[in-house]
C-alpha cells in the first residue's frame, strides 16, 4: 500500500489532484457570482458544475498513465520520471494561489451582489411586488395662485386626472391616500418611486386667476430622473375638464397603455358641465378628506353642505352624489348611528346616482358602502365593489372595503390576500396597513400585527388604527405592560385611542389609552386621561361613563356615583331616541355596572350580542360576547363568563381576548382564582387564519 502511494505521488498525481480542486472551484465561483450578473440562463451554470465533478476522475486517470514533459504528453512508462522529479517547479503552486485568490475575491464580490440584490427585495417586498414600467403616482399638484385658500382646486385637478388614469386596466395607478403623503415636487424621485412601486411620475402645478386657468405638467422617469415630456394648458376655467382629458390621454400614451372603447371615453368624459358646481364638489372633497381624518361631527357636516349645494347647481352631477353618500355614511358608522329614515335619504341619493350614471366607479363603491355600513348586507357589497373594480381596476377604496367586508364574514385568508393587494395599490395608506395590523391581532400574529403597527405608523405617526394594533399587539400578544406604556408613551397625548365602529369590551368605553393604565392598577393616571372638557354632547357622555367605569374597575363604586348618574340620564335619553345605537348600549352597560344595577347590566349586554352575533358580524360579534363575559364576571355569573372565553380562545378574536391579556386585565380580578378560570390560563389559543 506503502508503494501505491509513493507511485501517486511519484507520478504528480497529488499535485493534479489539489491543482484540478483549485482551478474546479474558482470555474463553480466566476458561474455561481458572475452568470447571474449577465442574466445567463441557471441550466448553465448547473451543466459546468456537473462537467466540472465528471472531469475530476477522468483527470486523475491522465494523470497516472501520462505525464507533461518539453517534448509534449507522453506515457509514464516512457519518461525517467526520476529525472523529471529532480527538475523542482513549482507552478502548480503558483496555480493554487493565484486560483484561491481569485476565488476569494470572487465570494466578496457575490456577498455585495447578494447584498444590493436583497435590498432591492426588501425595497419590492415595502411595496408588495417588483416595478412594472405601465405604473404611475400622480403627485399633489402646486398651487401656485396668489389665493392660497384654492389649494382645493390644484388637490382637484390632480385627483380627476387621477381617478381617469385608475380606469385603465393596463396601467398600475397609485391612490390619492398614498400620493398625498410627498411634496408636489420632492427632490428624490427616486426613492419616491421605490416606495409606491412605480415607474413614472407625474409632477404638476395650478395657477387660477379670475376665469382662467394654467396647468403644468410633467411626465418623469423615476429611475432615470429624466422628462419623458411636459406641456403647459392656459384654458378658460370651463375647459379644465378638457385638460384634464387630455393630460389623461397624454400619459396613456407616453406609457402605451392599451385603452378599450369603454376607457377611452371615460378619459373624455367631464363630471360636470357646470364649473361652479365643480368648484362647490371640489370644497366637499377637500372638507371629507378633513373628516375621514378626525371623525369630527363638523366636518362631515361642512363637507355635506357643500356637496348639497353642487347639487343644487347641477341636478345631475352624479359624482356629487355618489360622494355626498359616501360621506354620510361615513357619519353614521363613525360619529352617530343613523335612523332608518336618514338610511333611507342615503339610499335615495345612490339610487339616484346609480340611474343617472351606471357605469360611474364611485357610484358603485357608495353603494357597496351602503350595504356594508348601513346594513351589513356583506354579499350585496361585495357584489357593488367588484363592479367598481371591474369600472375602474385601480380604485383602491373598492379593495380596501372588500378586505374589510371579509373580516366581518370571518374569511381570514381571503381579508389578509385583500388588505395585501390593497396595500400594493396604495402603499402608504396608514389606515390599510393599520387595519392589517389589526387582522393579526384578531388571528394572534403577534410578530407580523407589531411589524406592520409599525410600518402603519411610520407612514402617518397619528394613525389611530395603527396606534391602536400596535398597543394591543404588545398587551395582548406578550402582556408586557411596560413596554406597552414605554410605546404609548410616543403617541400623541391628545387622542384617547377610542374607536366607535370595532369593539365592544369595556377598553372600548375607557379607550386603549386609559386602559393601558388600568392594566398596570394605576387608576388615577386612567382618570387624568378623561380630565379633558367635553365639546359635544357625544364627548360628554364618553367621558362620564368612561370616568365612572375607570372607579368600578378600581373598586371605588362610591366615588363612581356621581358621574354614573348623570350618565345614566344622558344615555338612557340617546337610546329611547336611537335604541340600536351600540355606542351608548356599551357605555350604558358600564355605568349599571358602576352604579351595581347588576340586572340591567347582563340584560343589557345580552341584548347586545343579540342585535349583532358573531354569526352576523365575526369582529364585533366575538368582541360583544368578550364584552359580555367581562358583565358575567363582574356580576357573580362566573360559569357563563368562563364557556364563553373557552369559546373565544379557541377562534380567532385575539383582538379582545388572549392568555397574555386574561392574566393582566382587572375586569377578571373577581373570577381570577376560579378553577375554570385558572385552567384557561394553560389552554393553547387558536393561532393564524
Amino acid at each position: 500500500m506503502n508503494n501505491f502511494f509513493s507511485e501517486l505521488k511519484r507520478r504528480n498525481v497529488y499535485k493534479v489532484a489539489v491543482a484540478y480542486a483549485v482551478v474546479g472551484w474558482l470555474l463553480v465561483q466566476v458561474t455561481t457570482q458572475v452568470f447571474p450578473i449577465f442574466e445567463i440562463p441557471n441550466w448553465a451554470s448547473r451543466l459546468i458544475v456537473l462537467a466540472i465533478f465528471i472531469g475530476f476522475p477522468i483527470a486523475l486517470v491522465i494523470a497516472w498513465a501520462f505525464e507533461l514533459t518539453p517534448q509534449g504528453l507522453k506515457r509514464t512508462e516512457d519518461v525517467d520520471l526520476a529525472a523529471q522529479g529532480n527538475r523542482k517547479s513549482h507552478a502548480w503552486i503558483y496555480i493554487v494561489i493565484v486560483g484561491a485568490a481569485f476565488s476569494i475575491g470572487l465570494i466578496f464580490v457575490g456577498r455585495y451582489t447578494a447584498r444590493n440584490t436583497a435590498g432591492a427585495a426588501r425595497t419590492e417586498a415595502a411595496t408588495g411586488s417588483s416595478i412594472p414600467q405601465k405604473s404611475i403616482a400622480v403627485l399633489p399638484f402646486e398651487n401656485l395662485s396668489d389665493d392660497k385658500g384654492a389649494a382645493y382646486f390644484a388637490d382637484g385637478i390632480q385627483d380627476e386626472i387621477l381617478t381617469k388614469l385608475a380606469s385603465i386596466a393596463d396601467l398600475k395607478v397609485i391612490s390619492r391616500t398614498s400620493t398625498a403623503r410627498y411634496k408636489s415636487k420632492p427632490e428624490d424621485l427616486r426613492t419616491v418611486s421605490q416606495q409606491l412601486g412605480v415607474a413614472t411620475v407625474l409632477e404638476g402645478s395650478v395657477q387660477k386667476a379670475d376665469d382662467k386657468v394654467r396647468v403644468n405638467v410633467q411626465l418623469i422617469d423615476a429611475k432615470a430622473d429624466s422628462h419623458l415630456w411636459a406641456k403647459t394648458y392656459d384654458r378658460d376655467i370651463k375647459d379644465v375638464f378638457a385638460v384634464e382629458s387630455e393630460v389623461a390621454q397624454e400619459i396613456a400614451d407616453a406609457l402605451q397603455a392599451k385603452l378599450s372603447p369603454a376607457e377611452a371615453s371615460t378619459l373624455a368624459a367631464a363630471p360636470t358641465k357646470d364649473t361652479a358646481a365643480y368648484d362647490l364638489f371640489l370644497k366637499g372633497e377637500s372638507q371629507l378628506r378633513a373628516a375621514n381624518a378626525s371623525l369630527r361631527p363638523e366636518s362631515f357636516d361642512q363637507a355635506i353642505a357643500w356637496y348639497q349645494q353642487a347639487i343644487a347647481r347641477d341636478p345631475n352631477f352624479a359624482l356629487a352624489m355618489a360622494r355626498l353618500a359616501e360621506c354620510r355614511l361615513g357619519q353614521h358608522w363613525f360619529v352617530e348611528t343613523f335612523t332608518e329614515a336618514e338610511l333611507a335619504e342615503v339610499k335615495k341619493t345612490v339610487e339616484h346616482a346609480l340611474a343617472l350614471a351606471p357605469d360611474l366607479a364611485q357610484a358603485h363603491v357608495a353603494h357597496g358602502l351602503f350595504y356594508y355600513y348601513g346594513y351589513r348586507q356583506y354579499e350585496q357589497a361585495l357584489a357593488e365593489f367588484g363592479r367598481a373594480l371591474q369600472l375602474q381596476p385601480n380604485n383602491a377604496q373598492a379593495l380596501e372595503y372588500s378586505g374589510y367586508v371579509y373580516r366581518r364574514q370571518g374569511q381570514w385568508q381571503r381579508c389578509l390576500d385583500t388588505l395585501k393587494k390593497s396595500l400594493e395599490q396604495d402603499p402608504r395608506n396608514a389606515d390599510v396597513a393599520g387595519n392589517l395590523s389589526q387582522t393579526y391581532c384578531i388571528l394572534r400574529m403577534w410578530q407580523d400585527a407589531e411589524r406592520v403597527g409599525k410600518y402603519a405608523l411610520s407612514i402617518d405617526p397619528a394613525d389611530v388604527i395603527g396606534m391602536r394594533a400596535l398597543l394591543l399587539a404588545i398587551l395582548n400578544g406578550s402582556g408586557d405592560i411596560k413596554k406597552a406604556q414605554g410605546v404609548l408613551a410616543t403617541f400623541p397625548s391628545t387622542n384617547d385611542l377610542i374607536s366607535s365602529s370595532a369593539s365592544g369590551i369595556v377598553a372600548s368605553v375607557t379607550g386603549d389609552r386609559a386602559y393601558t393604565f388600568v392594566f398596570a392598577r394605576d387608576f388615577e393616571a386612567a382618570l387624568k386621561v378623561w380630565e379633558t372638557s367635553a365639546d359635544t354632547a357625544a364627548d360628554q357622555r364618553r367621558r362620564l361613563s368612561a370616568k365612572a367605569t375607570i372607579r368600578a374597575l378600581a373598586g371605588d363604586f362610591t366615588g363612581a356615583q356621581a358621574d354614573a348618574e348623570k350618565a345614566r340620564q344622558l344615555l338612557e335619553e340617546r337610546l329611547r331616541e336611537r335604541p340600536d345605537e351600540r355606542v351608548s348600549m356599551r357605555e350604558l352597560i358600564w355605568v349599571y355596572v358602576a352604579l351595581k344595577r347588576d340586572a340591567d347590566a347582563l340584560k343589557l349586554a345580552r341584548q347586545a350580542v343579540d342585535l349583532l352575533p358573531p354569526e352576523k358580524d365575526a369582529l364585533l360579534g366575538n368582541s360583544n360576547l368578550a364584552g359580555l363575559a367581562e358583565v358575567e364576571a363582574r356580576t357573580g355569573a362566573a360559569s357563563g363568563a368562563i364557556a364563553i372565553l373557552r369559546r373565544l380562545l379557541t377562534i380567532p378574536a385575539g383582538e379582545t381576548v388572549s392568555i397574555a391579556r386574561l392574566k393582566i386585565d382587572p375586569v377578571w380580578d373577581p373570577i381570577r382564582n376560579d378553577p375554570g378560570f385558572q385552567q384557561l390560563l394553560i389552554m393553547k389559543e387558536h393561532e393564524g387564519p
